[in-house]
């Protein structure tokens, strides 16, 4: 799936081809004719992850009111230990790339490492004080295709109803970052699953936001659904 929907990005059809192809995968989730189960993510979306292939993934992120997201138990600035390329399906949103420097005298936070396993996530304290500064802001509306590298710090703001298609590819040796308070401890955060009918929600709020619901199959132009 992720070789086939990063194909997609890469192509000049990008703004047919995901979202026919995500249309698709929703219809399946919404009718529960699949597996997947949404997550809360603390960082306020809930997620529908669809591929987790060794260090390889494919998810669809959802930022709506219709939807309870988690909560973060540290700032919403961090950085991924993976590659992410996003396509925007709808909606619109900024992405705030963070300068966080190390800063001993005048610190605002304290760097956390992030390990996350099927239970929920480890947020660990390090002995790291950091000062956040500045930002510069990125704003990616429907259509979009996106990338953030490793190791960027960065804080997501939707800005209305939106939702992305999120491809990561984890870089060896890297570790999920995040900005905790000078006093954060370490702490575990479990994971918050939606059952089956928050889950067909959540796809049917996708459905409806890209204006498919209901209507016939269309064909298939990049082989995205044949899997």
């Amino acid at each position: 799936m992720y070789e086939t929907i990063y194909g997609a990005l890469a192509g000049t059809a990008a703004g047919m081809n995901v979202p026919q192809w995500t249309i698709e995968t929703m219809r399946e989730v919404a009718a529960g004719r699949s597996d997947v189960r949404a997550v809360r993510h603390p960082l306020g979306f809930v997620c529908l992850p669809l591929e987790r292939a060794g260090e390889r993934g494919v998810c669809v992120h959802v930022w709506s009111a219709q939807l309870r997201a988690g909560q973060a138990t540290t700032s919403t600035v961090h950085a991924h230990s993976w590659d992410l390329v996003s396509y925007v399906l709808y909606g619109r949103l900024r992405n705030e790339l963070v300068d966080v420097a190390d800063d001993l005298e005048a610190p605002t936070h304290r760097l956390c490492e992030v390990s996350s396993d099927a239970a929920g996530d480890e947020i660990r304290r390090t002995g790291r004080l950091v000062r956040r500064g500045g930002s510069v802001s990125e704003v990616h509306q429907r259509g979009d295709v996106y990338g953030l590298p490793a190791g960027v710090f960065h804080e997501t703001v939707p800005e209305g109803e939106t939702a992305t298609v999120a491809l990561g590819s984890g870089r060896p040796g890297a570790v999920d970052l995040a900005l905790g308070g000078l006093h954060t401890g370490t702490h575990r955060v479990r994971r918050q699953l939606c059952d089956r009918h928050e889950t067909a929600h959540a796809a049917t709020v996708v459905l409806e936001r890209i204006g498919q619901v209901g209507q016939p199959r269309a064909e298939d132009p990049c082989g995205c659904t044949k899997r």
